[in-house]
């Protein structure tokens, strides 16, 4: 069973602020909590992929600076393979501005710095990653043309893509015909196809669209709902587990990071599900992106009770 997985995209350093509300336009609120964090869409999935059981090459680019080092460091630690974490001089490490409200909601905003200096260049560069993975895991924070080349590669190694499609972009209809699995939330799914996705049938209903465009399976994650996944030959939705929320922030990082390794692992759609679910369920109790990324022998111990 070959449980290597290869996921590009971003990587970004955190400025986390807690704040028992979100300012107005304007407005100046007093927060609490101040901490510096490791982030991005594509690390976190990376860290979650290889805490939770993977093999895990990462693919990104970083910035000339101290954050890259502090990243560089965390990845090695986590076990992750960081011969094609690129640096450039044109720009610095991506880094995000996140305010949490006393709900665990979340705001951010991001300078995507290196991050969009990743490109065409790099993904040659990074050949061996592919041909040695089971599973290609990308996000959309780093160029759409780097991610439209990266499914052409993938497809010529025949690997099968798992896209999160977050945040939002227009995608090109190329781009869901290469790919073997697409994970929106709620609100991506809803721009994405233009179906208000607020329940099942809404769910499936946007699913269908992502399937008629090319797209082979589909789990659209629905919150406190669950995730619903559908494709030509069944559908279900997987109830979330209900748990109290400190921060939201890389709960959809988690759940794409341990669903690659559960399905690297053979498991089916529903068992592959179940496991992500329980992974993120423990990352939004903690504060912090990577921070709140559980290891495998914790998502067991809760699998188990």
């Amino acid at each position: 069973m070959n449980k290597s997985i290869t996921v590009i995209g971003s990587t970004n350093t955190d400025m986390v602020i807690q704040t028992h509300q979100f300012p107005h336009p304007g407005e100046t609120v007093i927060g609490k909590n101040f901490v510096v964090l490791q982030g991005g869409k594509g690390a976190n999935q990376a860290v979650a992929a290889s805490r939770l059981g993977g093999k895990v090459t990462f693919v990104s680019m970083l910035g000339k600076d101290d954050f890259a080092q502090i990243a560089r460091k965390g990845f090695q630690a986590d076990g992750i393979e960081t011969k094609f974490v690129y640096e450039t001089k044109e720009k610095p490490t991506g880094v995000a501005f996140i305010t949490i409200n006393h709900k665990g909601q979340n705001s951010i905003v991001v300078s995507p710095g290196a991050n969009q200096c990743l490109g065409v260049k790099e993904i040659d560069s990074s050949m061996e990653a592919f041909a040695q993975s089971s599973i290609v895991l990308v996000q959309l924070e780093i160029p759409i043309s780097t991610v439209a080349y990266v499914l052409k590669i993938a497809a010529k190694y025949g690997k099968n893509v798992i896209l999160n499609p977050a945040p939002s972009k227009n995608l090109e209809l190329e781009i869901y015909s290469n790919l073997y699995l697409i994970t929106p939330n709620e609100t991506e799914a809803s721009e994405l196809t233009g179906v208000p996705v607020n329940d099942v049938d809404s769910a499936s209903e946007a699913a269908d669209i992502f399937l008629v465009r090319g797209v082979k399976n589909v789990i659209i994650t629905l919150g406190d709902k669950g995730a619903y996944f559908k494709n030509s030959e069944e559908s279900f939705l997987v109830p979330a587990q209900l748990v109290e929320t400190v921060d939201t922030t890389a709960a959809g990082d988690i759940f794409n990071g341990a669903l690659a390794v559960a399905l690297s692992e053979g498991n089916d759609w529903r068992s592959a599900i179940e496991f992500a679910n329980k992974a993120a369920s423990i990352g939004v109790g903690k504060l912090g992106a990577q921070a709140s990324i559980p290891f495998r022998s914790e998502v067991d111990k809760l699998v188990h009770q």
